[in-house]
């Protein structure tokens, strides 16, 4: 429930905030929640990949996507996830979750989630995403870029993407995946 009314707060809200660039920094504000606690008394590391969901939400509500994207009926899906974690968040602490597209490739873009508070880093999530079409099928990134009116070739691909990258690849196949 608790994340159904941050849901909310953002569809809302995020419509009221400054826009900003899709190859920028999306910066989304929240606090910990008594609900986002586990039994060590900070934020359970389930509920960070939950707010990554909604930073992306506010990521492309603001960049103007949201709205191009559902007309289309298409939808987003993580593929895959990765978090660090470095420091722990506390009860009512503020911290902001900073998203950015990283790169895309013919098939997935890959995107970063950074946790801040108090100018630290607090932990970084990197997923790697596909939009579907609710008539079947996938959309290509070109396609997206297209339809969201952009013109931009795909930045490099950092050796850290990369190496993750490979890493994943390597795990499905020792699955048979």
């Amino acid at each position: 429930m608790n994340l159904f009314f941050r849901l909310l707060h953002i569809l809302i809200f995020s419509r009221f905030r400054s826009s900003v660039d899709v190859m920028g920094e999306c910066a989304t504000p929240f606090r910990v929640w008594f609900t986002d606690l586990d039994v060590l008394r900070h934020m359970n590391n389930g509920v960070y990949l939950s707010l990554q969901d909604l930073a992306r939400m506010d990521y492309m509500t603001r960049a103007g996507a949201a709205k191009k994207i559902s007309e289309q009926g298409w939808y987003p899906v993580v593929a895959a996830e990765t978090i660090r974690f470095r420091r722990s968040l506390q009860p009512l602490q503020k911290f902001e979750i900073r998203t950015r597209l990283i790169t895309w490739d013919d098939k997935y873009l890959f995107l970063e989630h950074k946790f801040t508070s108090r100018g630290q880093v607090i932990a970084v999530g990197m997923i790697r995403a596909r939009f579907l079409k609710k008539s079947g099928g996938t959309v290509a990134p070109h396609e997206l870029m297209k339809t969201l009116d952009l013109d931009l070739q795909a930045p490099a691909f950092p050796e850290y993407l990369r190496a993750w990258i490979s890493s994943e690849q390597g795990h499905s196949q020792s699955l048979g995946l």
